[in-house]
């Protein structure tokens, strides 16, 4: 559950109490009820939204079917055993579906790393990744120039 400080206290030092005690947002008196609405609905948004990445497991994306606990991908019948770095990078991309992933994000969740070889190494994974799902003409990862990549499913 997030936390905000709605406090008097405006001082560096008890901002950072604040944030170091764990709290998510801190907003000083005085203040609009309608910031801190707001803030509340945003902090509520993004509460909501980190709880359904860390249990999402499980994937449609077209004819295919996704488990990420098991690494497979299933088509007609048909299944497919993913790497781990694969599932991983799959499970990124369905949760973005038809949004960007940045290939930052993806670097530094996966490997930990951005480096050049790292993202080379991440190329080839996409690559595997894009042969699997050709069977299903809906379904496409694209790059997105200088940003990223997108999983589009029409």
């Amino acid at each position: 559950m997030p936390v905000i400080y709605a406090t008097a206290k405006g001082m560096m030092e008890d901002k950072t109490q604040a944030f170091e005690l764990g709290g998510d947002d801190y907003i000083t008196k005085p203040f609009r009820v309608e910031e801190l609405l707001l803030r509340i609905n945003a902090l509520l948004k993004r509460s909501s939204r980190d709880k359904e990445e860390e249990t999402a497991d499980k994937f449609e994306i077209g004819d295919y079917f996704f488990d990420y606990t098991s690494q497979q991908i299933s088509y007609k019948g048909q299944q497919q055993k993913l790497s781990t770095k694969e599932a991983e990078l799959l499970r990124l991309l369905c949760l973005k579906k038809n949004d960007v992933l940045t290939r930052e994000e993806a670097l530094l969740k996966i490997w930990h790393d951005d480096n050049y070889f790292t993202g080379r190494s991440m190329d080839v994974f996409l690559s595997k990744l894009r042969k699997y799902l050709r069977e299903d003409p809906s379904v496409e990862i694209v790059n997105v120039h200088g940003k990223g990549y997108k999983l589009l499913v029409s």
